[in-house]
């Protein structure tokens, strides 16, 4: 029952900025950690950036200080701020979170957004 629909990608140039927005909604009692991971064509899928319910924040060394992971409680909504964009930043990104539905937390995955960079 527990859906997490993301948005906001596209394609824009280096240098430029992005975005990313998942909403989760359904059978939700808490909402735990969540975060972005990203697939790129035959690589797999690495961690990007994760923010826990108190609001702390870790960051993959690939992206930090370029994006800023956030949340809104009251939206039950992660966001990814993505500024000064690489090429290399290209992939399909998906929005991961730790969902308490009755006792214990599961992991819930988005469908994936694809982001590309590109002159």
């Amino acid at each position: 029952q527990v859906q997490l629909v993301e948005s906001g990608g596209g394609l824009v140039q280096p240098g430029g900025s992005l975005r990313l927005s998942c909403a989760a909604s359904g059978s939700i009692f808490r909402i735990n950690a969540m975060g972005w991971y990203r697939q790129a064509p035959g690589k797999e899928r690495e961690f990007v950036a994760t923010i826990n319910s108190g609001g702390s924040t870790n960051y993959a060394d690939s992206v930090k200080g370029r994006f800023t992971i956030s949340r809104d409680n009251a939206k039950s909504t992660v966001y990814l701020q993505m500024n000064s964009l690489k090429p290399e930043d290209t992939a399909v990104y998906y929005c991961k979170a730790d969902i308490v539905r009755t006792t214990i937390p599961y992991s819930y995955w988005g469908q994936g957004t694809q982001v590309t960079v590109s002159s």
